[in-house]
């Protein structure tokens, strides 16, 4: 039995808790009402009578008076019914109609909840005569219904008819005080279900309350409960011998803000363990504890469903399915079957800065002061209550700072928290020379005065109306109720009429409070905090950055991460970018020409099988590390996939030799079994030796299925590389039960190689041609990313049109990209201008993203642009056409072009099977760099030439013809390399959109990349510092003990925030890569090949006009160990920086004398890899010593005499072997500590540690070694090997 809500006429004599009539429930409600059921703020006229506002064809409309500050009409509907719909007109005949509204709705007409639209407000009317009907999402049982316009028409005023759909809804209620109960038995001792469907409604005014409780004698139990205005449900099937009621069980919750007197809809489904728990419209589903699979509810424990909420009222309907009926037992206490009328009438505190409430400060009879009440707010910070205290007219203050109470008299403040949505109960009170303030019925805090102090004048709430009370933080806003003054309750409704106090931006008869985290818009876990008009995300730990966490952090592919010029090491790649994939880590292989991704699994090491048969089989299985979606994307993304499977047996087939069954099979990533042992050709039962037909038996497929007992002659090794299948999951070995049988197996790591989405490109050549794919999902966030080239100088890239939404990114002239969108708060457009033209033939980048926060579009390495989504503005994106690529709907404005690499939520779109069906596109794209081969490196930009190409490596932080050459510098103690930005370097906000579509809060755009090399034996040492015109810096610096630390002093009135990332010694000689990316307050470091640590910054804020990089010594004044760090400068060898879109290093060498560079002490052009290699091996094949040293091996044979300006001093002899070298060549080596560069003009030259001795053989001038023993001639030698 599923007892649901049914029609009033099928309720027959079973009576049960509730029941409404809910076919066809949207009959008119409004057009049949007596004049006494409509009301308003006011009326501007006899004929514009809220009783004029049905909703007519020929005739009526209300209108409010033009000086009505918050206009409002209201209708009576008699008695509560199911309302599914309204309907709005303007006035009849006129330019008066309302654009959009708010729709209140109550049970009592006193306390008023706000239905929360999907998109916001609802939509209004665009003339008089045309009936806009809006449908509600979700239906309200209610009587009273109040809307509130918002806008009108800007040439005329308001006007309104109105009329609301639904039915007739009755329901049958119990009313409990608290401490009251309802008991309800089964007809039998002893219940177990395996399926159950509970169903309530209720309100109430408390934010705690057991609502319904039932359990059992094995320890069943099913709990629900408010708590802290959430409804937690506690569910056990059996055995758990935890406690059933009380502190220490885990609840499922769902809902928020269930305290505010409105009916709130709870269901509860049940089946074996899965259990769906709705309230409204909020749904978590989980699976049950306990080790049962049915609920047991056993008469002689407990024999009934206790229903019983601390004050308030809830409508009950409860059918378990599986019962054989039952009867309404006792109900101990109060519970009364009508629901009474709620007492507590808030009003609502709209801003922070102009909401106030003015009351008079009656006088005491002691000649005290004293005002408490109830509030409730997001806000952490805000003035709650202020007053002027006398004798001596001294300002009391009571206002939330930092989330706590604070009483300004002596700085006295709560130790609970304030802003978490829910009521809080104060009192503040001066009496008998004391002042104390009480919180929550927690004991007072009190503070001792020198005087009996009593209130002057009025007792302000929020703001205040005179300038003489104006603060410099923010005004309370929230919600507050039973206001008392000097012992007087203050009469809310006399505020509203005018005939108490003084108001402003104040909502009567509603806590118009809501939950902006429910449910939460942040994606891939992201925390949700808030406050009033906003929330905000927390994406620590996510992967994800960005407002609402959506996009990823990491690179797609291997292949994605060494075009940003990354090299060999362990990364975390996310194959589906903003999609629902989180990311996954996988060792990147850059060594070879192809990039290979390697994912290892926790089984590598041969594993050696006995005893196993096809009853009692062995069975290893694999853990990548990833989920089953995760390794799909990866294999699929990927061009190839392949995975060595090793079998070595001893009397231990993989067939029967007879009927030709597998004895030993492996399941692939879906776990289906898979019997075939090499290559890419499914359902072949063979291995690789008879493909290669080198079978040792030439009657077997595989050399384990001869049986032989020799080892060496039975060896079936196989590479898989069907994709489809891959990677192994599980393997199966059932065939080493006989006497002298064995087997050993070894599954090598899924190696897949090639990113199919970075090429995949088509060529449009027709204006009118297009390419269209389903409509995109984009109705709460998306990110669309491609490249182009083109040489047209407009064009409409991507296009998706909804009945009014749309979302479009275009070429708009040759050197400007827009991205524009309407959601329903009108078009947006975010535009980015290039100071070159676009239409030059060559490939440029285009990533565009809108989410509910914000919208940002960015093209190639320009300014990123931003735009802030309005607070309470509409939200989905709804889209229904197809989405254009290349064109649109019209087949005007094409694009003519190449576009590649499109991606749209992470997923890549397969533009080269789409163009095989479209007239005026094609494949591929003509010119040398449209190719999958990286032609330039490390974001070198691939330019187009009539006879081939050249690489921009503008861009790069690497050099030559293919970006690919390490620009490396040796600095020594005194030298520095200062890159001054021409301009502030920063994101920018757009400011060509509409005024309307900008919200007022902005959301951090902080972000920076990093990354560098360097090779040092120097401690402390400083390597690169960031600073601003405002007196931020961003250092990072080799400390004392040789560990890296990354300095952020963002805060100029605070302290730096510093991390360490390893503490183990990098000047060490050899040469370390460090990638340093921030974004907001996270975090991400990179040393070497190590996976990337995350940390949080104790700030947000965006370096404010950067004003200077500095590599090496500096003479700012800094922290103390930075400043240590900074006089100290750097000695060695730094090679490949690059900080967001600038390479200094680079810029010093290729620009020197521009104004941007300036160059401090020497700077010698050197090579840090090969030296530090050198340092590698010699220290690899000597003793350690105090002071590092490194090898030169010359050979004698080539030194000639001769003589040059510049030359080398090597110094410090310390060992010296002469020995023969293969070919005759005699060889010297000597071991040195430090090594002098000397050139024309500077002397006795620069003196460098021997981790930063430039590496000879690439210096371009004569190398002049100067001996120091007699074993050497003085002679120039142009030929040296780094050894």
């Amino acid at each position: 039995m599923n007892n649901e809500e049914k029609p009033a006429s099928m309720c027959g004599s079973q009576r049960p808790l509730m029941c409404s009539l809910s076919d066809s429930c949207s009959g008119p409600l409004v057009s049949t009402l007596p004049q006494s059921s409509f009301q308003s703020s006011s009326q501007s006229s006899a004929t514009r009578r809220p009783r004029s506002a049905r909703l007519s064809p020929g005739a009526g409309g209300w209108s409010p008076v033009v000086t009505e500050q918050e206009p409002w009409l209201q209708v009576d509907l008699r008695e509560r019914m199911e309302v599914t719909a309204v309907a709005t007109q303007g006035r009849f005949d006129s330019w008066d109609w309302v654009s959009s509204y708010l729709l209140l709705y109550s049970d009592t007409g006193r306390a008023w909840k706000q239905y929360r639209h999907e998109d916001g407000s609802f939509a209004g009317n665009v003339n008089s005569e045309a009936v806009v009907q809006n449908k509600l999402s979700h239906s309200v049982r209610t009587r009273f219904l109040r809307f509130v316009p918002l806008d009108w028409n800007p040439s005329g005023w308001m006007g309104l008819r109105v009329e609301a759909y639904g039915c007739s809804y009755k329901s049958y209620v119990a009313d409990f005080d608290g401490r009251s109960s309802l008991l309800y038995r089964f007809n039998q001792k002893s219940m177990s279900t395996v399926k159950d469907v509970v169903s309530l409604r209720f309100k109430s005014h408390q934010a705690e309350g057991v609502l319904l409780h039932g359990e059992g004698q094995r320890g069943d139990y099913m709990t629900l409960e408010l708590h802290r205005g959430r409804l937690d449900l506690y569910l056990n099937l059996g055995n758990d011998s935890g406690p059933r009621l009380g502190g220490g069980r885990v609840a499922v919750s769902v809902g928020s803000l269930l305290d505010d007197q409105q009916w709130h809809a709870v269901h509860v489904e049940r089946f074996n363990k899965q259990v769906n728990l709705t309230v409204d419209s909020h749904t978590q589903h989980f699976h049950a504890k306990g080790e049962g699979h049915s609920l047991e509810v056993d008469y002689e424990v407990s024999d009934e469903v206790v229903i019983s909420p601390r004050p308030g009222e809830a409508s009950v309907h409860v059918g378990i399915v599986g019962s054989h009926g039952g009867r309404r037992g006792s109900d101990p206490g109060n519970v009364t079957f009508s629901c009474s009328p709620p007492q507590l009438v808030a009003c609502t505190f709209l801003s922070a800065a102009g909401s106030f409430l003015s009351l008079p400060s009656a006088p005491s009879p002691a000649g005290d002061f004293s005002a408490r009440l109830q509030f409730r707010t997001w806000n952490p910070d805000g003035l709650l209550l202020s007053a002027w205290l006398n004798p001596e007219r001294r300002g009391l203050e009571l206002r939330i700072n930092g989330s706590r109470l604070q009483l300004n008299v002596k700085c006295r403040s709560s130790g609970q928290r304030v802003d978490d949505g829910l009521w809080h109960s104060v009192s503040v009170s001066a009496s008998n020379q004391q002042m104390t303030l009480t919180v929550d019925g927690e004991p007072p805090a009190a503070i001792q005065l020198w005087e009996q102090l009593e209130a002057e004048g009025d007792v302000n709430l929020g703001g205040c109306p005179t300038e003489d009370c104006q603060h410099l933080t923010p005004d309370f806003q929230g919600c507050v109720r039973l206001i008392v003054i000097n012992g007087h309750p203050m009469d809310l409704n006399r505020v509203q009429q005018g005939l108490l106090g003084n108001y402003n931006e104040l909502q009567f008869d509603t806590c118009n409070i809501r939950d902006r985290c429910l449910p939460s818009l942040c994606e891939h876990g992201g925390r949700c905090s808030q406050t009033w008009s906003s929330f905000s995300c927390d994406c620590w730990g996510t992967g994800y950055s960005g407002a609402p966490c959506h996009t990823s952090i990491y690179e797609s592919s291997c292949e994605a991460y060494r075009l940003i010029g990354s090299s060999s090491g362990f990364y975390s790649i996310d194959p589906d970018g903003s999609g629902p994939l989180g990311p996954t880590q996988v060792y990147c292989n850059m060594t070879e020409e192809k990039v290979w991704t390697v994912l290892a699994h926790n089984g590598t090491a041969a594993v050696a099988v006995q005893g196993s048969s096809l009853q009692r089989p062995h069975v290893t299985r694999f853990d990548y590390g990833a989920s089953a979606e995760q390794l799909r994307a990866v294999v699929t993304g990927s061009e190839h996939c392949q995975q060595e499977v090793v079998y070595n047996c001893k009397k231990s087939r993989l067939f029967n030799t007879k009927d030709g069954s597998p004895l030993t099979w492996w399941l692939d990533r879906d776990g289906e079994k898979r019997s075939y042992w090499v290559g890419l050709l499914p359902g072949v039962q063979q291995c690789s030796c008879s493909l290669k037909e080198n079978c040792v038996h030439r009657n077997y497929f595989c050399n384990c299925d001869a049986d032989g007992d020799a080892w060496y002659t039975a060896n079936d090794t196989g590479v898989l590389s069907y994709k489809d299948h891959l990677p192994v999951s599980q393997i199966v070995i059932g065939d080493t039960n006989r006497t002298g049988s064995q087997a050993v197996h070894r599954v090598g790591p899924l190696r897949c190689y090639g990113d199919k989405s970075l090429w995949n490109t088509v060529s449009f050549y027709q204006e009118a041609s297009y390419l269209y794919f389903p409509t995109l999902q984009a109705e709460l966030a998306s990110d669309i990313s491609f490249y182009f080239k083109t040489s047209a100088p407009s064009g409409v890239f991507l296009e998706n049109q909804g009945l009014r939404d749309f979302i479009r990114v275009e070429l708009a002239a040759p050197s400007v990209v827009t991205f524009s969108f309407d959601v329903g708060n009108g078009p947006a457009v975010l535009t980015v201008n290039s100071h070159l033209p676009l239409n030059d033939r060559q490939w440029h980048y285009v990533r565009a993203e809108r989410n509910v926060k914000e919208a940002s579009l960015q093209v190639d390495q320009l300014p990123l642009r931003f735009l802030q989504a309005p607070a309470d503005g509409h939200l989905r994106l709804r889209l229904s056409s197809q989405l254009f690529v290349g064109g649109t709907a019209s087949q005007q404005r094409g694009f003519l072009g190449c576009i590649r690499t499109l991606t749209v939520n992470g997923a890549g779109f397969d533009l080269e099977e789409r163009a095989k069906m479209a007239p005026g596109v094609t494949s591929g794209c003509p010119g040398y760099c449209s190719g999958s081969t990286s032609l330039c490196h490390n974001r070198g930009r691939c330019i187009e030439k009539s006879n081939g190409y050249v690489c921009d490596c503008s861009q790069s932080a690497y050099g030559g013809t293919t970006c690919n050459q390490e620009v490396s510098v040796s600095f020594d103690m005194e030298s520095s390399v200062t890159y001054t930005f021409q301009e502030p370097f920063s994101v920018m906000q757009n400011r060509r959109s509409q005024a309307s579509s900008v919200s007022a809060e902005s959301s951090s755009r902080a972000r920076e990349d990093a990354a560098f090399s360097f090779v040092t034996s120097q401690r402390p040492a400083m390597l690169l510092t960031v600073s601003t015109f405002s007196q931020q810096y961003i250092a990072v610096i080799l400390a004392r003990n040789g560990s890296l630390q990354i300095w952020y002093h963002l805060q100029t009135d605070g302290s730096p925030d510093v991390f360490s990332p390893v503490l183990a010694n990098l000047a060490d000689g050899r040469l370390h890569r460090i990638r340093i990316h921030r974004v907001g307050k996270n975090l991400y470091v990179q040393i070497d090949q190590d996976i990337h640590r995350k940390y949080t910054l104790s700030s947000d804020a965006e370096l404010i006009l950067i004003r200077s990089l500095t590599l090496g010594k500096v003479t700012e004044n800094l922290a103390e160990e930075v400043t240590q760090a900074a006089s100290r400068g750097f000695i060695g060898c730094l090679s490949s920086v690059q900080f967001n879109h600038v390479a200094p290093l680079k810029a010093a060498l290729t620009n020197r004398g521009s104004s941007l560079v300036s160059i401090r002490g020497p700077l010698v052009q050197s090579n840090c890899g090969a030296l530090a290699e050198s340092t590698s091996r010699t220290l690899q094949g000597e003793t350690p010593h105090t002071h590092t040293r490194c090898k030169l091996f010359i050979h004698q044979r080539f030194c000639a005499p001769s003589f040059s300006l510049c030359g080398v001093y090597l110094m410090r002899q310390t060992r010296k072997t002469s020995y023969l070298k293969g070919g005759g060549g005699r060889g010297t080596i000597y071991s040195i500590r430090w090594c002098r560069l000397w050139t024309p003009g500077r002397g006795g030259g620069v003196r460098f540690p021997v981790g930063a001795c430039p590496p000879f053989a690439r210096v371009v001038a004569c190398l002049y070694l100067l001996r120091e023993s007699g074993d050497l001639p003085s002679v120039a030698s142009d030929h040296l090997q780094t050894r």
